[in-house]
């Protein structure tokens, strides 16, 4: 009985050892913790599940740990309904458990992250884009040789983050979200006047070269330009992960 249960033991311990040798590195997502754009409709902000899900299981199926950062921490709200691989994240992958626990600013070691994602919604505009604790972060993960990542409105999300020498990191880099020729005819922020800024007016005001659909040969072309990974829209948040862990590779080679 006590040899088969050393047996068991050494087993599991094996088992773990052998897991964490799997694991290659972490990835960082930030989420945001805001309901409402603050109207009287209180028109929906929060995250868009469709460019936070899918992405997360890229980085989770390609062998990294990632971890959920909101400005409060705890639950964050979502938009779309779990369908694909988002559905698949949400059952098999312990997505909904990791991001309904989101740490809090003062919990996040940078040294610890290889890269740092930001999906859509409007929410990130409207508390990650302000909060300095979680800009710091990101500074300090780029700065790291890490890599930045966006999808959709979540470029906004990092456009005012400052390097430690003072300039904003998307200066003079070639940078995209969800432009303003589209933000101008949807409804869902009364053609962009609920924001507290224009995405693309903000990146271009602190210096990136913002990539429009003129630029572009697809829309939904992933934009890399010096480990800042981009994209417009939702469709292309799987393939911002890829191209995100592509980076990753190249710096550790």
């Amino acid at each position: 009985m006590k040899k088969g249960f050393l047996a068991l033991f050494i087993l599991l311990i094996f088992i773990s050892c052998n897991n964490s040798e799997n694991v290659k590195g972490r990835i960082l997502i930030i989420v945001s913790n805001t309901e409402d754009m603050g109207n009287p409709e209180k028109n929906f902000a929060g995250n868009n599940l469709w460019e936070v899900a899918p992405p997360y299981h890229i980085f989770v199926s390609h062998g990294y740990k990632v971890d959920f950062v909101s400005p409060t921490g705890g639950k964050v709200p979502f938009s779309m309904d779990p369908v694909g691989i988002s559905s698949y994240a949400i059952k098999y992958e312990n997505f909904n458990e990791k991001v309904e626990n989101s740490l809090t600013p003062d919990l996040v070691d940078h040294k610890d992250y290889k890269a740092v994602f930001i999906g859509g919604g409007y929410g990130p505009l409207f508390d990650v884009a302000y909060n300095k604790s979680l800009l710091s972060i990101i500074a300090q993960i780029y700065e790291n040789e890490g890599v930045v990542g966006g999808c959709g409105h979540g470029p906004g999300a990092f456009a005012n983050v400052r390097l430690s020498n003072g300039e904003f990191m998307v200066k003079d880099k070639k940078v995209t979200g969800f432009p303003n020729s589209t933000e101008v005819t949807k409804s869902w922020a009364k053609e962009g006047t609920l924001l507290p800024v224009m995405l693309e007016d903000q990146l271009r005001e602190n210096g990136a070269i913002f990539q429009t659909k003129s630029d572009l040969a697809d829309k939904h072309d992933v934009v890399i330009d010096k480990r800042i990974v981009t994209t417009m829209f939702l469709p292309s948040s799987a393939i911002v992960a890829k191209e995100m862990i592509h980076e990753i590779k190249k710096i550790q080679d």
